[in-house]
């Protein structure tokens, strides 16, 4: 029988790491840039979360918050040097910049260099991480729904005749950049904040690796799917710790298989939304009432 404290801990890995898949979801699914570099702005959220309260005496949140900016500002500087490169090139150019952040922190003793950074305060809580990500899904909601996340759809869709129809096509790719960053950047505070320890090698590329694949498991083009995705990738290697050096294996072929099976991803592209449970609610309830008459 697994301890709450057990199952607590899950939970809250998978509300921390919701947030740069929330962030990677927008990029990727909704604006159709690909990038393997999202560890990298979780590195810089979690590292510039640390300096603020451990050398600057900065309050929790404010300091998450100044995580989240510091990843966004760097996302910004990334976005203009690689968004007007097309198809695999920005991917690879992310690809390098994630793996460039990690070599550097290896490398400043400053931060601890490639023995980590211990002993930072535990300020993440469960009710923290459920409410930041609460606020996080509502927002992106709202933008993904806005005239903004229409664009950034159409971009996805078709970029050549979004620019045609007048899409600033450029700057949509930057702000959904921007934005997939500071999520990421919060994402990397917490994760810090709730361990006590930062390691450079906790962002590593195949960190940036598993966000994608939670992201296309969960189905593109859907906030759902990404919640869904990320809380069954989540917690289960944990399931499956008992199985020692297997567990990663049986977790590769689990997902190979829900691939194949299932290659639009769990959701598809659809949300699940109260309006949604509640037609499929009435649906059931008529066939119902239709198989008792007969």
């Amino acid at each position: 029988m697994l301890s709450w404290y057990y199952l607590k801990g899950i939970i809250m890995l998978a509300g921390i790491y919701l947030l740069p898949v929330l962030g990677l979801s927008l990029l990727t699914g909704f604006t159709g840039l690909f990038s393997f570099g999202h560890a990298g702005f979780m590195a810089i959220g979690g590292y510039t979360t640390a300096f603020m309260m451990m050398k600057l005496e900065v309050p929790f949140i404010p300091a998450i918050l100044m995580g989240g900016l510091f990843a966004a500002f760097f996302s910004f500087i990334i976005g203009k040097l690689t968004l007007k490169l097309k198809g695999d090139y920005f991917c690879i150019a992310t690809l390098g910049f994630g793996e460039a952040i990690r070599l550097l922190l290896d490398n400043i003793q400053y931060f601890g260099g490639a023995r980590g950074w211990p002993g930072l305060p535990l300020k993440t809580t469960l009710i923290t991480v459920i409410i930041i990500d609460i606020i996080a899904v509502i927002l992106l909601r709202n933008i993904i729904r806005s005239r903004h996340g229409r664009n950034m759809i159409a971009v996805r869709e078709e970029e050549l005749a979004s620019s045609i129809i007048g899409i600033d096509t450029f700057k949509y790719k930057m702000i959904s950049l921007v934005i997939s960053a500071f999520y990421a950047g919060v994402g990397g505070g917490l994760l810090g904040t709730y361990l006590g320890f930062l390691q450079p090698k906790i962002f590593s590329l195949t960190r940036s690796t598993e966000l994608t694949i939670i992201v296309i498991f969960g189905g593109l083009g859907s906030l759902t799917g990404s919640v869904v995705g990320t809380i069954l990738l989540i917690a289960l290697p944990e399931i499956l710790r008992s199985f020692a050096n297997w567990r990663l294996v049986v977790y590769g072929v689990i997902v190979v298989f829900i691939m194949i099976a299932r290659p639009e991803g769990l959701m598809g592209g659809k949300e699940l939304s109260f309006d949604v449970l509640r037609n499929l609610f009435r649906k059931r309830v008529k066939e119902a009432k239709a198989e008792g008459g007969k």
